[in-house]
């Protein structure tokens, strides 16, 4: 009964709030949020505390988390379903956060058909199976970079592996079209990689144009921290990304 779930959350919500003093601290690091009118403010901090209720947020290799610092990756979390609800994100149980860059183990086939195995150092990581691994070294220092998000980017991946293997296909809300979608992700894509080849400087992050599915995610955290990029650059990826996100944000952010 869905009734029983919007209760339990609800009496959640009241038995662990959010102080003041954590929610305006995440907000102080997160110039989106507070570009947000006041209900949607009010609603992302609701939505937050479902967050922090449901979700696990740890700390590895001695790294002490605060409540402040569990807002801020959880209000970062949920600015991508503040239209969306939190059972988008009902797949996965939670967050581990390095102090810096972490090591994992890489494999991958070079174009001879040869297996390499080695060592990556990575900042996030959305695992398929498990949580979101993240460096709180970089998230932190995030707004410092214009387009950069790793707690939004690591949640795309969340959301693209939902219908399948992240792919940059996400599963689409009714009345949209996915021929359309195909295209526009496909074409902005392969202009990216053409460009990169070129030497010419892109809009989005040449991470981007490793494969769709960190295409997807890139620009999903552009949208949500630089969306006039997106609106410049790749137009039909940002009115994708606004009808699949539910948000317009271009409308409430601006170049600093």
């Amino acid at each position: 009964m869905p009734w029983l779930g919007d209760f339990y959350r609800r009496w959640l919500a009241r038995r662990r709030p959010l102080g003041d003093a954590d929610w305006h601290s995440a907000l102080a690091h997160c110039r989106y949020a507070r570009s947000l009118p006041p209900n949607d403010r009010q609603r992302l901090r609701e939505l937050t505390v479902g967050f922090l209720n449901q979700k696990a947020i740890d700390g590895a290799h001695d790294l002490s988390l605060t409540a402040g610092m569990r807002a801020l990756i959880a209000v970062r979390a949920c600015i991508p379903i503040l239209n969306l609800g939190i059972d988008f994100y009902r797949e996965w149980y939670g967050m581990i956060v390095y102090p810096g860059d972490f090591r994992v183990r890489h494999e991958y086939t070079d174009e001879a058909g040869v297996m390499h195995r080695g060592w990556r150092e990575l900042c996030g990581e959305s695992m398929e199976q498990g949580p979101i691994v993240l460096s709180w070294e970089t998230l932190a220092t995030d707004e410092d970079y214009v387009g950069c998000d790793l707690v939004v980017h690591e949640c795309a991946h969340k959301l693209d592996i939902l219908n399948g293997p992240a792919d940059g296909f996400p599963p689409l809300h009714a009345g949209m079209d996915p021929v359309a979608w195909t295209r526009t992700f496909t074409e902005a894509y392969t202009r990216m990689n053409a460009a990169l080849d070129e030497n010419i400087e892109t809009a989005l992050d040449p991470y981007a144009a490793s494969d769709p599915a960190e295409f997807f995610a890139v620009a999903s955290e552009t949208f949500f921290s630089a969306p006039w990029l997106l609106q410049e650059a790749t137009p039909g990826v940002y009115a994708a990304l606004a009808t699949f996100y539910r948000q317009d944000t271009g409308r409430w952010l601006s170049p600093p």
